[in-house]
């Protein structure tokens, strides 16, 4: 049995220990937003963090995670209300959405060692393949974020479902608009 933490709550897997992390938390704790694109480490739609790192969880095996502490697109935001979620639909970023949850969970962990990316490092950091060719959004999404998150601007986009704009203007409060956003 291989114990960890999966956001912030202890799990105990009875898989065998070679599984790879993804099947774990896809099978074994239907955490669906954690995506299956080619198992290889090439496309970074499994990306997850795993102690802070952003680490495609189709290349980490159950034995690698034991004792670490893994956090998963379900946890970033419950209620899609992360900047980065919002910043990601305002900026049309979501296609078909299959690497939306990879590349998110990648830019969180830049935007937390990087608070003001440049679009080169934006391209570093998210290396995802993605089949719909958003890659100019994903950038603008990122930037977007990254303002908010620096408390230079808030979106200028409909709150996903059940959010009002005036509880999303209100989650960031005494901020400057700046035009464009």
């Amino acid at each position: 049995m291989t114990k960890l933490t999966v956001n912030d709550r202890p799990v105990e897997y009875k898989m065998d220990s070679a599984t790879p992390l993804l099947w774990a938390l896809r099978d074994a704790s239907n955490l669906t937003g954690t995506k299956f694109g080619c198992g290889q480490g090439d496309c970074g739609a499994c990306i997850v963090y795993i102690d802070g790192e952003a680490l495609k969880s189709c290349m980490v095996t159950l034995a690698e995670a034991e004792g670490r502490f893994v956090t998963t697109i379900e946890k970033l935001s419950v209620d899609r209300s992360h900047p980065l979620q919002q910043a990601f639909v305002a900026a049309g970023a979501v296609q078909c959405g299959f690497c939306t949850p990879g590349m998110i969970m990648a830019a969180a962990a830049l935007l937390k060692r990087n608070a003001n990316p440049t679009d080169a490092d934006i391209d570093e950091a998210i290396a995802n393949i993605c089949r719909c060719g958003v890659y100019p959004r994903v950038r603008d999404a990122v930037q977007r974020a990254a303002r908010v998150m620096r408390r230079e601007s808030i979106l200028a986009a409909v709150p996903p479902p059940g959010i009002t704009p005036e509880d999303a203007a209100a989650a960031v409060p005494a901020i400057k608009v700046r035009k464009g956003d």
